[in-house]
């Protein structure tokens, strides 16, 4: 079987997932601090319009904000390692017929999952509109969120297409 462009472009592409989620877990984890402020803001929606009927949403107590991080944190390690992982898989399949490389291809779901579930539903459903992120000028995630779940779903639909 030859190896076709497609093949490795798949290949680099989840690759590279991996990369960039590993360095946003990464910098979390080696920078615990830097981000930290983000997690507490969101959370107590001190810097949201403050409206009285949304406000009993807020969150005050510290450990909570801390398993929060820990949370997204951990998504972040799940979607790197799951993005590793299906690059190896498809990187030992490059040279298989293609129902092999196409069933390869199954970890890159999984992966895609983890990403999406911390991007979209971490940042832009519970923090954007149960926390009310969207309103906050300062601590408003939603646009690097929705720039990394959709290069994510970008990604899953090119190498999703049958070899």
């Amino acid at each position: 079987i030859r190896m076709t462009a497609a093949r490795w472009t798949k290949i680099a592409m989840v690759a590279a997932l991996a990369l960039f989620a590993g360095l946003v877990a990464f910098s979390n984890i080696t920078d615990y601090a830097a981000n930290r402020p983000f997690v507490q803001h969101v959370l107590s929606m001190d810097t949201t319009f403050r409206d009285p009927a949304v406000m009993y949403r807020a969150i005050e107590a510290p450990w909570i904000r801390t398993a929060g991080y820990g949370a997204i944190i951990a998504g972040e390690v799940a979607t790197a390692a799951g993005f590793a992982f299906a690059a190896a898989r498809l990187l030992a399949a490059r040279a298989a017929p293609s129902a092999v490389f196409n069933a390869a291809k199954a970890p890159v779901h999984l992966a895609a999952l983890a990403g999406f579930l911390v991007w979209f539903v971490g940042f832009l459903a519970v923090g954007g509109e149960w926390f009310e992120m969207w309103q906050s000028p300062t601590w408003n995630g939603q646009e690097p969120a929705f720039r990394f779940y959709m290069t994510i779903l970008a990604v899953l639909i090119y190498v999703n297409q049958p070899d």
